[in-house]
């Protein structure tokens, strides 16, 4: 990500509906994740993805739902999430187009978080790595739906 702050990314209060269908939502999320990856690898990837979106994008996740039996459930994406697949070539292209478009929220998994365990050795190794050299596992964008339907056009669902 930049060194500047990004605009913050999200739903207001007064746009979730959750009575609409998700392709009623403003925005739209998808989660690309390399396609030359083990099953295990892409979905851990698309999970630390995910995680990393929930936490920065506001009003992603819906409400608490409660069951017939008293049980809580945590709330889901209200407005959906789709995951695709990608060459590792589209992936980073996919990642850079997010990026340059200041109202697209942006969270990558490179390869090499998967391959170390300490996290301040995942800060360093990254610090001396230039962009163009980072190999991406997954890639999370939300953004509004006409840019993102751009982005990632053409892609397939992960199967």
């Amino acid at each position: 990500m930049n060194a500047t702050t990004p605009p913050v990314i999200g739903f207001h209060a007064d746009e979730i509906d959750l009575s609409t269908p998700t392709r009623a939502a403003r925005l739209k999320w998808v989660i690309v994740v390399n396609e030359s990856i083990p099953a295990g690898r892409a979905v851990n990837a698309a999970v630390c993805v995910a995680s990393a979106t929930t936490q920065a994008v506001s009003g992603i996740l819906g409400p608490e739902v409660i069951d017939a039996s008293g049980e809580t459930h945590a709330g889901l994406p209200w407005a959906g999430c789709t995951i695709l697949s990608a060459s590792a070539d589209a992936l980073k292209a996919i990642r850079a187009k997010g990026v340059a478009h200041e109202a697209t929220f942006v969270a990558d998994m490179p390869a090499v978080a998967q391959a170390i365990r300490v996290y301040d050795e995942y800060i360093e190794t990254m610090g001396a790595t230039d962009t163009e050299e980072i190999e991406y596992l997954a890639v999370s964008l939300v953004g509004p739906k006409n840019r993102i339907d751009k982005v990632v056009g053409g892609l397939s669902l992960m199967p």
